[in-house]
């Protein structure tokens, strides 16, 4: 099978024409009580196909959480995969959010897992962590490339444990952190109307004018609603990179949820606060 376009011209095309913005896949089992629904593998289902019905003809972007459906075993997997499947269909990119990172051929096997054009949960996107060794995602790399999908390595996370790595010194004088975005803009050189391989960079970490963010990628952004950032703060936290920025709400939507027409309101009226942010700034 052929490979897609390039993850990075698709992403640029959704945002565009579809608003900047991501929305979380997260049937965490306090929403799913909030829903009215059951936390098991029906309320699991008809959670994840409320929202991709109510959203993915719509939304630029939508990222399950893997780990909310793993939860479930087998039947969950089943379920990811359909929504999955289903999200794309209807025209929204989807983002794996499932945060692997490994080495070798187990990290290889991770890259098949999510993105092999044949496998079942072949996703346009993967978020992959990078603290064995930037070295150790190149499987997922070569694979990603090969497919025309993406990946969005966790560079500075708005966790306060995160700090104890990412912002550990190396002996060259550069933060893991940006070391982790210099490769990713050593990926992305030369990429129109830009790269594919993107950062995770929270939206609750306020002044980033230290580090380097124009990595001629994408910027998934967390933090956007229920963890108290906003769409007014984008330009502040990413400055000149923020056009390239891809927000990322869940509860501040979802809570909206199960009434469909409620969903869609809400993801729109995000989505537009966030275009008319990057515009203005």
């Amino acid at each position: 099978m052929s490979a897609l376009e390039p993850f990075g011209a698709r992403l640029r095309r959704a945002m565009d024409e579809r608003g900047p913005l991501c929305v979380g896949i997260d049937p965490h089992a306090s929403l799913l009580a909030e829903w009215g629904l059951n936390d098991d593998v029906a309320g699991l289902e008809r959670f994840s196909r409320t929202v991709v019905e109510a959203m993915a003809d719509r939304v630029a972007v939508l990222k399950p959480q893997s780990a909310f459906f793993e939860r479930f075993g087998s039947r969950g997997v089943a379920v990811l995969e359909k929504s999955v499947a289903q999200a794309r269909a209807a025209g929204a990119l989807v983002v794996m959010d499932a945060k692997r990172g490994d080495i070798g051929s187990t990290m290889a096997a991770y890259a098949e897992s999510f993105l092999h054009k044949d496998s079942p949960l072949f996703s346009d996107a993967l978020t992959v962590s990078p603290y064995l060794g930037y070295g150790s995602l190149s499987p997922a790399v070569a694979l990603a490339r090969e497919s025309g999908a993406g990946l969005f390595v966790l560079a500075l996370t708005s966790n306060p444990e995160g700090g104890e790595v990412q912002h550990a010194v190396r002996a060259d004088g550069r933060t893991v952190a940006a070391t982790m975005l210099a490769h990713l803009a050593a990926e992305n050189v030369g990429e129109e109307p830009m790269g594919s391989f993107g950062a995770v960079v929270g939206a609750t970490l306020g002044d980033l004018s230290t580090y380097d963010l124009d990595i001629n990628g994408p910027l998934l952004a967390p933090g956007i609603g229920a963890q108290g950032a906003t769409p007014a703060d984008l330009p502040r936290v990413f400055g000149a990179a923020v056009r390239n920025v891809v927000p990322n709400v869940s509860r501040g939507v979802l809570r909206h949820g199960p009434d469909v027409v409620a969903l869609r309101d809400a993801s729109s009226r995000f989505a537009e606060e966030v275009r008319a942010a990057v515009t203005a700034g």
